[in-house]
């Protein structure tokens, strides 16, 4: 009976697919414990200024000098790969989504089906890369993060992120499958 419980428990949790509402109250509580354990907002982008400066700085650069980081005192003086906390999120999440994949025996390397698949994936992550920079932060800062406070960019940000992956979607069915 016991070994019984045990397979249905990882079936549950890493072979069944879960629903969006056990999706959103998982991000909503990761959202909350970050928080409060932190006293910091959910992000992600933000980490990718930080590394392609110091990647920059590796070369010469002198990125510590741009208004950017003197006049928004981002510490960049002080941070590095491993003590940048948004940073160590971003490799947690990169770690978690594998370990997941990995546990439900669900990883696989795919061979690319055609150019048109890689054009099509560097032009969407160039896009997302280019709007989360603009934008100052990416759907984690601008949705969940502004949502529960009640912005109204959020909100606004919320519609128009629905309505580009429903154009984003179509466009891909019909020029890159």
């Amino acid at each position: 009976m016991e070994n019984t419980t045990k397979q249905s428990y990882y079936d549950l949790l890493l072979k069944k697919e879960w629903s969006y509402s056990t999706g959103a109250v998982l991000l909503a509580l990761v959202s909350t414990a970050l928080i409060l354990a932190t006293g910091k907002v959910w992000g992600v982008t933000g980490a990718f200024t930080y590394w392609g400066s110091w990647i920059l700085q590796a070369f010469g650069g002198q990125p510590e000098n741009w208004v950017f980081f003197q006049e928004m005192d981002t510490g960049f003086a002080s941070a590095t790969f491993l003590t940048h906390p948004v940073t160590i999120w971003n490799v947690g999440i990169i770690l978690g989504a594998l370990v997941s994949v990995l546990l439900a025996a669900q990883f696989k390397i795919k061979k690319i089906k055609s150019r048109k698949q890689v054009f099509a994936a560097i032009l969407g992550g160039l896009c997302m890369g280019v709007g989360a920079r603009i934008a100052l932060g990416c759907n984690i800062g601008a949705f969940f993060t502004a949502v529960p406070a009640l912005s109204l960019h959020g909100w606004i940000f919320a519609a128009l992120f629905f309505a580009g992956a429903a154009v984003g979607s179509k466009m891909l069915v019909k020029w890159f499958m």
